[in-house]
């Protein structure tokens, strides 16, 4: 196997997924760089000459990039692969909005190109780590890179819940439940629930009530050294912990979720420096018509100083300068 390699990831159910697999594949092995593909792939994929990785983090480690064929779901469920062991993901968006994909499918042999030469750059993405505790025993933990949230399992009757900050309590919420988010989830479930949009460069957790019946029930916006609970009041329906919409762990009456930022990162390359903002319009089609951006004065050439302005080094005196 080539000293360079790259793990395929893809969303085998989708026949585009497959497609671009086998060109991911196939550009890569021409240039010299050995590929992995998951072991529940790769008879779908059908490629030859790649290396059948168990889908644990071994299939991940020190591979040079994984790159990610699908929507947001997809990348999901690859930094479960690849958060203990650093590798950046590089999502291809073969879905629909795809906020966590850096390139869209009409760019796919362009992309394969970027990995091939290497142009690409990595950030870090704060992720939460969460703990369940019942009765003061922990009786689960779990992580996040988007959200966890705490929902109602039955649906004919409200989630009694009392959230708290770094200790102190908030509020008593009757409601459906409790999105506790990441910058980078807040374009995901939290958007959904009403939270606002928060740049992923802004450290910080969001904690959005859902359909909560309380006059104070707005989104919150808190420090990420921050730790979040919620506890489920006794009486009250069972719970389900949802983290990203994959992992779950039952809640039942009297326990308690806490959220706090994650000891571990997600790493996603990045190919293009494009602002957020550009992403935000892009993603969701915002009406942009009529921005003309700052209005630049143009610039007056200076005056030419005259003979009692300059001081004996040919430069401004302290009269001029000032």
């Amino acid at each position: 196997m080539s000293e360079r390699s790259v793990l395929v990831v893809a969303h085998t159910g989708r026949p585009e997924a497959i497609r671009s697999a086998q060109l991911v594949i196939e550009r890569l092995s021409a240039a010299g760089i050995g590929v992995r593909v998951l072991d529940g792939e790769a008879a779908d994929i059908g490629a030859s000459g790649v290396a059948v990785m168990p889908s644990t983090a071994a299939a991940a480690e020190d591979a040079e990039v994984v790159m990610v064929l699908g929507g947001d779901g997809t990348l999901l469920r690859a930094a479960d692969l690849t958060r203990g062991v650093g590798t950046p993901l590089l999502g291809v968006n073969l879905g629909h909005v795809g906020f966590l994909a850096e390139a869209e499918r009409d760019d796919l042999a362009a992309t394969v190109d970027r990995v091939v030469t290497c142009r690409y750059d990595v950030e870090e993405r704060m992720t939460v780590d969460v703990v369940v505790r019942l009765n003061g025993s922990v009786s689960g933990t779990t992580w996040a890179l988007n959200e966890a949230s705490i929902e109602k399992a039955e649906r004919e009757r409200m989630l009694e819940v009392v959230a708290e900050i770094d200790g102190r309590p908030l509020s008593n919420w009757g409601c459906d439940g409790v999105v506790c988010a990441t910058p980078t989830g807040s374009t995901a479930y939290a958007f959904s629930a009403g939270g606002p949009v928060v740049w992923p460069e802004v450290e910080a957790m969001l904690v959005v009530p859902i359909s909560a019946h309380s006059l104070f029930a707005r989104p919150l916006m808190v420090s990420p050294r921050s730790l979040v609970a919620v506890e489920v009041l006794p009486g009250t329906p069972r719970a389900v912990l949802w983290c990203d919409g994959r992992r779950t762990i039952d809640v039942p009456p009297g326990a308690r979720v806490e959220v706090r930022r994650g000891t571990e990162p997600v790493r996603l390359a990045r190919l293009h420096l494009t602002p957020f903002t550009d992403r935000l319009v892009t993603k969701f089609g915002l009406p942009v018509t009529g921005w003309r951006g700052r209005v630049r004065q143009p610039v007056q050439p200076s005056p030419p100083l005259k003979d009692s302005q300059v001081g004996n080094d040919g430069g401004a005196t302290g009269e001029q300068r000032r």
